[in-house]
């Protein structure tokens, strides 16, 4: 049997790695909260990250022209949306969870756009996890319904998020659309969190904020594109699906958040049907 190629072995580490260095700076983006808020968090990671990658992708070389900027503009508020909401979300309710409740954009994408019956099964267990992860008002263990609806309202960004970047994503290249994107959210979210939160800015809070932006945004995305370039895209659609266990180990780790039997049963239903979408798509898009 021929062993795996270097090249796929690198895009497997820088997967994980992207993968494990979101969900570390989501971590330390919750321990942020009772200093800034959500909202002075966003605009830290938003502001540094816009920066960042600026500088790194100069996206004035490749600005669209005036007829194409309605996706680009609308594009990055669906990133500002996502990242804000998911911040409000993981405040009220544990963070592997948050990213559960998160993945339904992503997933309802992919299931969506498929007319395959089979795909019905992906569905269901999608559905089935949410209904699992849903608050039982009379429960111990219950979940904040409110943070469960910031969740889902973030995944329904995420879901934006992918739409209007297909369509950006053809006029320039990937890294300068996410530096556009970036800039736009950052633009409306850094002064919303700087006015919520003006009196709580320090000078001492700036290097967490920097760490944040690079590990929440400017690594994994810049990780994320390598291994884009060398493994198949189901292959990296299918680690993606990994994300919400890494982020619940990483928010036992970092927070000390237990999740109950129940809710690893639910996160591991939503992984089961990103994982099968990424499947049936690739054949799909074989045939």
């Amino acid at each position: 049997m021929q062993s795996p190629s270097k090249e796929f072995l690198l895009a497997v580490m820088c997967v994980l790695l992207a993968m494990v260095t979101i969900q570390s700076g989501a971590s330390i983006a919750k321990q942020l909260f009772p200093v800034v808020g959500p909202e002075g968090t966003t605009a830290l990671r938003l502001g540094f990250s816009a920066l960042i990658l600026c500088l790194v992708f100069k996206p004035w070389k490749h600005l669209p022209s005036q007829g194409n900027r309605i996706p680009i503009i609308v594009y990055g508020l669906s990133l500002g949306g996502m990242n804000i909401l998911f911040y409000y979300a993981i405040e009220r309710i544990p963070l592997g969870i948050g990213v559960a409740l998160e993945f339904t954009g992503p997933l309802a994408v992919a299931l969506f756009s498929s007319r395959r019956k089979r795909d019905l099964f992906w569905v269901a267990c999608a559905i089935a996890g949410i209904l699992l992860l849903l608050p039982d008002m009379s429960g111990q263990d219950s979940l904040d319904p409110l943070g469960v609806a910031l969740a889902l309202g973030a995944g329904a960004c995420w879901a934006g998020y992918i739409l209007f970047g297909k369509k950006t994503g053809v006029q320039s290249s990937g890294g300068a659309t996410v530096a556009l994107g970036m800039t736009v959210a950052a633009i409306v979210l850094v002064p919303y969190g700087g006015i919520m939160q003006s009196a709580s800015f320090t000078w001492e809070i700036i290097p967490l904020g920097i760490g944040i932006a690079i590990l929440s945004s400017a690594l994994p995305y810049t990780l994320e594109m390598v291994a884009l370039r060398n493994m198949p895209s189901q292959g990296f659609s299918v680690m993606m699906s990994l994300e919400p266990a890494i982020a619940s180990i990483a928010g036992f780790i970092l927070l000390g958040e237990l999740l109950t039997l129940w809710q690893w049963l639910a996160i591991l239903l939503v992984i089961t049907a990103s994982v099968g979408s990424s499947f049936s798509n690739a054949k799909k898009q074989a045939t």
